[in-house]
């Protein structure tokens, strides 16, 4: 019978967030936002199909464990550095003014001040997740806008590991005491730098072994496992052995393989794993909600929307402003982070557990990040006619005269995808055929970026000189590090490579004019290639017909141009017509 509640949580909860997260995607909204009503819909307040809510919980964990992997495996100390000048300080000051508005409205309403220490710092953290769709839907991720409101995101994601690691040593049982705080507070650090020594020094040199060596496998199966093995081993072991949170443990497990020459293979091949369970820690936090508790307590609500759609962006339009940066930058970043997601979800589910918050605050959060991540994108598209009629006043005239250029110009640095300067080709594959052809290019001007699998091949082609991305082509971020949407060809350089069509087709949604060369064993390959986008494509048995038919014909004695003709002649029946 436990097992059947398990199947059926696991099947109405997936079920019911896919048909609600396709409807909000469809409706141009969050699909978290889909999640969160998934969970409302399966949750005990709503009537028809309850699930477990246990069994959702113990879900929820594993999505924790995985999403701050995902963290640890996307953090950028270059894209933090390039605007420490702006997000060290606005991500500071923009999290102290929201907690303090969040204790505010916590103790106005008679709760404890650790309720509203917590209550306010779940307020204070922006989504990661929403706010990198809302910028890569409006293409400014890659701009000094993009890159301030990620670089500020970092920070605020490392503050927040740090809170998960400190909540419990603050309000966990038997350290309320005076003079059991302090050492309980020296221990836990102790235990922290122990930790992270282990995991980062001594990881960082076990665990890339490890992977090269299941990666020598070639099987994905095995290399997904050891990555989900790592990542929930290092998390749990954390946690029973130094005490600390495991959402720590995951964040620097994500943080070892990231420096490894695996970090994006890790993070394409786990990825749907990741997703998943992601999905289920939303749908579990949608359980939470009730929605009699909008009718009951609005003003809660209310007050906590305020704090997130106005309080926050206020403070940081200010912070921006002040820092000598463009008010259109300003007003973008600002805009951008009047939100709240999956981080505050886990610090709101973290005091909980502690018995700190209690369910009205946690109930408040839900409503909030619902009504928030469904405006957000909203709100965004308004920044454009804001700003035009905003250009026309003396405020604003006087603000773009007071802002520094290098302020912007400070973030334009950030390396998103590898920096190739000049025009570049993305080549997948170095054998025979993916070598010739990224040293011709190379020779002629154009700037090769090799997509490469096979371990054996990483250290020939660095030799070479080449910049090599490791992981699979099949894979969305693996052609945006490779720098697909910015390159003028991609050459699939290997015969018979598995999923070449659905590689054309993903690098024709990221950039629709780049030139796509093809290679397939058979003729008969060649017209779904060109079907699904390919430029021109090549087949062995074609050009060894074409090579069979030059030799003879230059044995018989003919002329340049009835070969020339001839090799036009058969070319366009073997192929179909001639090469564009």
């Amino acid at each position: 019978m436990h097992e059947f509640h398990i199947l059926t949580t696991l099947a109405g909860g997936l079920g019911a967030a896919l048909i609600l997260g396709y409807v909000t995607q469809r409706l141009g909204m969050s699909p978290i936002v889909g999640y969160l009503l998934a969970g409302i819909a399966v949750g005990p307040h709503t009537p028809g199909f309850v699930a477990d809510r246990a069994t959702a919980d113990q879900f929820a964990e594993i999505g924790v464990i995985l999403l701050m992997f995902g963290v640890g495996l996307q953090f950028h100390f270059k894209e933090l550095l390039a605007v420490r000048r702006v997000a060290i300080p606005g991500a500071v000051c923009q999290s102290a003014v929201a907690t303090l508005l969040g204790c505010m409205v916590a103790r106005y309403l008679d709760w404890t001040w650790s309720a509203g220490l917590v209550f306010g710092l779940a307020i204070s953290v922006a989504s990661t997740v929403v706010l990198i769709r809302v910028l890569a839907d409006n293409n400014v991720l890659h701009t000094p806008t993009g890159h301030i409101a990620v670089g500020w995101l970092v920070v605020e994601d490392i503050f927040t590991v740090f809170l998960l690691v400190l909540l419990p040593t603050l309000f966990g049982t038997g350290t309320t005491e005076s003079g059991s705080l302090p050492v309980a507070l020296a221990v836990s650090l102790i235990k922290i730098a122990v930790l992270v020594s282990i995991v980062l020094f001594v990881g960082g040199r076990v665990i890339p072994r490890l992977l090269g060596y299941v990666a020598a496998t070639r099987s994905r199966e095995l290399f997904t496992l050891a990555v989900l093995a790592l990542a929930l081993g290092i998390a749990i072991g954390s946690s029973r052995l130094f005490g600390v949170s495991m959402a720590l443990g995951a964040f620097l497990a994500g943080m070892v393989v990231r420096q490894s020459d695996f970090s994006l293979r890790a993070a394409s091949d786990a990825l749907p794993m990741r997703d998943a369970f992601a999905v289920l820690f939303f749908v579990s936090v949608g359980m939470l909600f009730d929605p009699a508790q909008l009718v009951r307590d609005p003003g809660l609500v209310a007050a906590t929307l305020a704090i997130i759609l106005l309080g926050k962006p206020l403070a940081a339009l200010a912070i921006v402003l002040l820092l000598g940066y463009v008010p259109r930058v300003a007003l973008s970043v600002a805009v951008a982070l009047a939100q709240i997601g999956e981080f505050s979800f886990i610090l709101a589910t973290v005091g909980r557990h502690l018995g700190v918050l209690g369910e009205t605050g946690a109930n408040a959060l839900v409503a909030a990040a619902i009504i928030s991540i469904s405006l957000n994108p909203i709100l965004y598209r308004l920044i454009d006619p804001l700003d035009a009629r905003a250009k026309h006043t003396r405020l604003w005239r006087m603000l773009q005269r007071k802002t520094r250029g290098a302020a912007a110009q400070e973030v334009s640095g950030v390396v998103g995808t590898v920096s190739i300067p000049g025009d570049r080709a993305v080549v997948v594959g170095y054998g025979p055929t993916g070598s010739t052809v990224a040293r011709l290019l190379r020779e002629n001007g154009i700037e090769p970026v090799i997509i490469e699998l096979n371990l054996d091949n990483l250290g020939r082609i660095r030799s070479n000189g080449f910049t090599c991305v490791y992981g699979d082509a099949l894979h969305v971020d693996t052609l945006k590090e490779a720098g697909v949407e910015n390159a003028v060809a991609l050459i699939l350089s290997s015969a018979g490579m598995h999923g070449s069509e659905e590689v054309i087709r993903v690098a024709r949604d990221i950039n629709p004019t780049i030139r796509i060369i093809a290679r397939v064993n058979y003729l008969r390959d060649i017209p779904a290639m060109k079907r699904v986008g390919a430029y021109a494509v090549f087949s062995g048995e074609g050009e060894v017909a074409l090579n069979m038919i030059e030799l003879i014909l230059n044995y018989l004695g003919a002329t340049p141009e009835q070969m020339d003709r001839e090799r036009e002649r058969i070319r366009s029946e073997l192929y179909g017509g001639p090469l564009p």
